[in-house]
């Protein structure tokens, strides 16, 4: 069934009509709402989602999928949650947007969240008061939280605790806090109370809750199994200073396993966690002993098999033990060497080093400083086998796979700082943990068969696969010259990617790859490609488009679920390809964007969503043949009230190069045929995919689309294709005949083409004025503007050398800084600041961490040197995307005077003629 695009009517009503709507201002986008969270049941037969507006409260929805109806809403309703059986959505309910904006610091830890629970067969909701976390059964039947308060008692005991002695107390991390566990019959709506509870787990068949209770002074904790048949609580562990780490309870809920560990060691880092299964069928306690040499921390994690059968655990070598750091003690202490240097601030970088200090500590506080491996725990073998070690670090954990892909970057962290992303990839058998080598030292990571037969990887333009059991690989790409399997977007100094892999067949027969525009099914024993869809003759992409999470394959008789999106019109459809008969269908169409948000997991309802630029890409729901979709959601109905600017269109040009590229233009709401107006063009790299996106309807760093299409401005979206070596001049003749061509079409008026670009796109625009006077007005965010001062820079977020994105990537010099100082010059606005003579307002966080708000200080610095006309935007506190609310705004408001201003000719704001000076008041 075709699902047929509904627009605003944006090329039906004439332009007066428009006229009559007002223009979008700057307050009308914070109502504009988004669902955030959204579930579905496993039934298919509720959805829940919180609708968030830009700027407010949000809403929690509940609907009936059955009849498609909205029967219940949540004020200020976020994370909803659904139980297995479906009958209650759970909703965090926070503190509204007046109570936390007006709060002082300490008001706003007082500030607690509610739960929120809304039955779908009574539509009734019950409100339970300062929640900390929750758990609901799966049947319905109990809900379990804490409370985030102290009770009386707990208050009591521990102001008498404080007056006790610190050597006759255990003391718990700093984080576990003890609070009171509620227990209620969802039934009944009675309660029973636990206090000072530290974890819990709700066993999924209602059977019981695993707890850890402390006790004021740790002497008396406990790890005890809450009976819900009779509420009882049972002691099963009972040791001064144990406590939980991770809780999970097995699928079936025969058994539950559990990390129990000890505040009795207060170094929380060595201290051992270990791992225990207990049964309430027969009260029965079973250790898992780690290999030797190995224990599990308080970090680590539990995952149960959907089948039970397998217990996925974490472990790490033991730690050596920990040396205190000597202090002043005494008089002698003063003078001592040793203990004087103790006390140095100092980090020492050396050539030797595997990762320069910023990305060591980064990787070593994010990751390493308590790092775990995965191991698995073989229920019917009762036998370990460690999946990640030294050799194979890191692995894709697929619960339900008997082989799973492994990864190793550490021997290629050094070269990161200026060849790229490198990793070791293997094969590791679940059942064994043999890890079998796939490929060494590659930039492209492998798809892995379910058999572990074989692996695919693209490289040197090829694909190939290779089977793992004699290391023989084959270019299997080689063979087919009626595909493009190298991807011809590529424009970096770096190793082609090529498009990737649908899949596999799951008896591990057939890889499912893809070349420009199809899928194609190679037979991994004859190697023979056959094509699967026909995107070729129409242009169009094919790739999957929905997969079950837990799918390690296709059968021979699925259907595949795919997009099509269209690379000259721009249009996505959903499409389904049968494998048994290779028929394909476009199920869902139209002059629009369609994606599959949901499926359910136990039934054929599909979550789906259109979009266009007019369209808001609210939820519809439709079955798994895609027919009828009906509409779910309309989170905006305000958004027909306002004029919002012209349908957008295609506009064609070329490239450096003399290639073929595209742009997406919107004229504005108002435009009659033959006007001149005045241009906004915002870009990055490829755009015009965005034909038929709904603008984001936020304020950040970019512009607000509609806010100008609605204000009298059009809007262009270009695509920049990138010359190795020369970003600058290849991205600025590319802009050049781009705006020509709007110049051409009489649409644009040749005095009023403004540029706005952040980061990468933010370099361009400052570099672009320094070649060209075509552009009256540039608007840049956290721009490069020397590349060789950036070159031996760090990105502050990542920790990361800026060597490698100059050597290999965005950046696209290709060679070091001293092979081709020239390359390096040549590309860097700052060396011809002189040349300059548009109007640029350049926009900085000073906590960015990608690019060092230095380099924009650098650019201001040359243009004010040389009286340019250039203002800088320092915003206090903000990393490379604003992320304050005020500052968002602010910069909004800024950016669009600064446009008025040179491209409208409007009255400009103060300091825009005046800046600000600054001012503090004592």
């Amino acid at each position: 069934m075709t699902l047929k695009l509904s627009l605003l009517s944006a090329a039906l009503i004439s332009a007066s009509s428009f006229a009559a709507k007002p223009s979008l201002e700057f307050k009308d986008v914070f109502d504009f709402r988004y669902p955030h969270g959204t579930v579905m049941s496993e039934q298919g037969n509720y959805l829940g989602l919180s609708a968030k507006p830009y700027r407010g409260d949000s809403e929690g929805q509940v609907y009936a999928l059955q009849n498609h109806t909205l029967i219940a809403t949540v004020p200020r309703g976020t994370n909803p949650v659904i139980n297995k059986n479906a009958q209650w959505v759970g909703f965090t309910q926070v503190p509204t947007l007046l109570a936390k904006e007006t709060a002082s610091k300490k008001e706003k830890k007082a500030l607690k969240n509610n739960l929120v629970l809304v039955n779908t067969h009574t539509k009734a909701q019950h409100t339970f008061a300062d929640v900390k976390d929750y758990q609901l059964s799966d049947d319905g039947l109990w809900l379990v939280y804490r409370e985030d308060k102290k009770s009386a008692k707990q208050a009591e005991s521990a102001a008498k605790d404080e007056k006790a002695s610190s050597d006759l107390k255990i003391t718990a991390d700093k984080k576990d806090q003890a609070l009171t566990l509620v227990v209620t019959d969802l039934t009944t709506n009675k309660s029973t109370r636990y206090d000072n509870i530290a974890a819990y787990d709700l066993a999924p068949d209602s059977r019981g809750i695993l707890v850890s209770q402390h006790s004021e002074d740790g002497g008396k904790n406990r790890v005890a199994f809450v009976d819900l048949q009779n509420l009882q609580l049972t002691s099963l562990i009972d040791e001064p200073g144990v406590t939980l780490g991770d809780i999970a309870w097995q699928p079936n809920a025969e058994r539950v396993a559990f990390y129990l560990g000890n505040y009795v060691n207060d170094d929380k880092r060595r201290r051992d966690y270990q791992l225990k299964l207990w049964s309430p069928v027969d009260n029965k306690l079973t250790d898992i002993t780690n290999p030797s040499g190995w224990f599990s921390g308080k970090t680590a994690k539990l995952e149960w098999s959907e089948d039970s059968t397998r217990l996925f655990f974490e472990n790490r070598p033991v730690l050596e033990a920990k040396v205190p750091a000597a202090k002043y003690e005494d008089e002698r202490s003063l003078y001592d060497y040793d203990t004087i240097r103790e006390q140095k601030g100092l980090k020492v970088w050396h050539n030797a080093d595997l990762e320069i200090k910023p990305r060591e500590i980064k990787t070593w506080n994010e990751s390493r400083r308590d790092q775990h491996y995965q191991a698995v725990f073989h229920i019917n073998g009762q036998r370990i086998v460690q999946l990640e070690n030294q050799q194979v670090p890191s692995i894709t954990l697929r619960s339900n796979a008997n082989f799973v892909l492994g990864s190793n970057d550490e021997p290629y962290l050094k070269q990161i700082m200026y060849k790229g992303f490198y990793q070791d990839y293997y094969a590791v058998n679940v059942n064994s943990g043999h890890a079998q080598l796939i490929v060494k030292e590659s930039a492209n990571r492998p798809s892995l068969s379910p058999t572990g037969k074989h692996a695919a990887y693209f490289d040197g333009e090829q694909l190939w696969l290779t089977a793992l059991s004699t290391q023989k690989r084959t270019a299997i790409s080689q063979a087919v010259k009626e595909a493009i399997f190298v991807d011809d977007k590529h424009d970096y100094p770096g190793p082609n990617s090529g498009y990737g892999f649908a899949g596999w067949q799951l008896d591990g027969s057939v890889l499912y790859a893809y070349s420009k525009y199809d899928i194609w099914a190679f037979d991994t024993s004859t190697f023979n490609a056959t094509r699967l869809t026909d995107g070729y003759k129409t242009k169009t992409q094919y790739r999957i488009e929905y997969k079950p999470k837990d799918s390690l394959g296709f059968k021979a008789d699925d259907t595949m679920v795919l997009r099509a999106h269209n690379l000259e019109n721009k249009q996505t459809h959903i499409a389904t390809l049968a494998l048994k008969d290779g028929q394909l269908q476009h199920v869902l169409t139209g002059e629009s964007k369609h994606r599959v948000v949901k499926k359910s997991k136990d039934a054929d309802t599909y979550l789906v969503t259109r979009q266009s630029y007019h369209e808001f890409p609210d939820y519809w729901v439709t079955n798994g043949q895609f027919a009828q979709p009906t509409k779910l959601t309309n989170l905006n109905p305000q958004q027909q009230t306002f004029a919002w600017g012209q349908k957008p269109e295609l506009v064609q040009y070329k490239g450096y190069n003399g290639e073929a590229l595209q742009g997406v233009l919107i004229k504005p709401a108002n435009y009659k045929a033959g006007d001149k107006v005045p241009v906004v063009i915002y870009f990055y790299r490829y755009m015009s995919q965005r034909m038929y996106d709904f603008p984001k309807m936020e304020l950040n760093h970019r512009p607000n689309f509609p806010m100008f299409t609605s204000n009298g401005y059009a809007i262009f979206l270009p695509d920049i294709r990138f010359e190795v070596g020369h970003p600058g001049p290849s991205s600025t003749q590319t802009m050049i005949n781009a705006a020509q061509a709007l110049i051409d079409m009489g649409v644009a008026d040749p005095e009023k083409i403004g540029l706005q670009g952040h980061s990468w796109a933010g370099y361009q625009s400052a570099f672009m004025i320094t070649q060209t006077d075509m552009f009256k007005a540039v608007v840049s965010g956290a721009p490069v503007s020397n590349m060789t001062s950036a070159y031996s820079g760090i990105r502050l977020k990542s920790g990361l050398a800026r060597q490698f994105q100059y050597e290999s990537g965005q950046s696209r010099i290709g060679k070091t800084l001293t092979e081709a100082p020239d390359l390096y010059i040549e590309n860097s606005p700052v060396f011809f600041a002189d040349k300059v003579n548009t109007p640029i307002l350049i926009m900085f966080g000073d906590k960015d961490g990608a690019v060092p708000w230095q380099e924009g200080i650098q650019y201001y610095l040359a243009l004010r040197r040389h009286d340019k006309d250039a203002i800088f935007l320092q915003y206090e506190g903000e990393p490379h995307h604003l992320k304050q609310f005020p500052n968002q705004v602010d910069f909004s408001i800024r950016m669009k005077e600064y446009f008025d201003y040179h491209l409208k000719g409007m009255p400009p704001a103060k300091w825009i003629t005046s800046g600000e000076a600054f001012i503090t008041e004592e």
